[in-house]
């Protein structure tokens, strides 16, 4: 059993002085290289850098394209400035082209007699003047002495009224100029209503006017009355100058 034991102590001797010797001559060939690794994730961004010192313009020409990338940021839009002033006139322009012929327009119609169209017949016109100082007697047609214009005699000076002779819209008016208190009234065959004008004067010349717009039929009247409404007695006796004119015309 001791002899063993002592085989077995020369056997663990001689595996030590063999592990040894081979620390130089017992060493294996060397590995091939790894493959590359998969591209690494983006790092975080930096901290801003300190504001730079101001540059200094160097004598000699600019190099545009080195200002150009030399700019910084644009920045934010600032508010609206003021209005400025109204700049001057500008030149007239030269006249633009003429316009294409626009289409014809619809069929006129005759309104002369017997279907015979004239440029007189469609024409109606008149302005009549009185010339007297008395006062216009109440209710009773004014006549007057001067015409002024009457176009195909539509109106009678001597009856003091408009005979219409072409249908169609009118419009009639008067004026006046007193040194008393005057009230006259435009009458005719289509006015149901009353349609007066009164004047209160004392002793001053005044003027007074008043019109109307009529549709009017052929053979209708139209004439200038005077009527009572707050006048006093004594302002119908009196015999200063007066003047009245009456017109009217045709509109369409």
């Amino acid at each position: 059993m001791a002899g063993y034991y002592g085989m077995a102590v020369l056997v663990g001797v001689a595996l030590l002085l063999t592990t040894g010797q081979c620390d130089v001559s017992c060493r294996g060939t060397d590995g091939r290289a790894g493959e590359a690794g998969a591209p690494g994730r983006d790092g975080f961004p930096g901290v801003k850098g300190e504001k730079g010192e101001p540059a200094v313009m160097d004598d000699g020409p600019v190099d545009v394209g080195v200002l150009l990338r030399l700019r910084g940021e644009g920045g934010s839009r600032g508010p609206q400035g003021a209005m400025g002033p109204k700049g001057y006139r500008g030149h007239l322009g030269p006249a633009g082209d003429p316009g294409a012929l626009g289409r014809p327009g619809p069929e006129g119609k005759s309104i002369g007699h017997g279907g015979q169209p004239s440029p007189q017949q469609g024409r109606s016109a008149f302005s009549v003047i009185r010339t007297e100082s008395s006062y216009p007697s109440y209710g009773q047609t004014i006549t007057f002495q001067i015409t002024v214009v009457n176009t195909q005699d539509d109106f009678n000076a001597a009856t003091g009224h408009f005979i219409c002779r072409v249908a169609g819209v009118y419009y009639f008016t008067f004026h006046s100029v007193a040194k008393v208190s005057v009230c006259l009234g435009i009458k005719s065959d289509v006015l149901t209503g009353k349609l007066g004008f009164c004047d209160y004067n004392r002793n001053t010349d005044q003027v007074m006017s008043g019109g109307v717009v009529l549709q009017l039929a052929v053979g209708q009247k139209v004439w200038l009355e005077s009527f009572r409404d707050h006048q006093r007695d004594a302002e119908t006796r009196d015999n200063h100058e007066k003047r009245i004119i009456f017109s009217g015309f045709l509109l369409f």
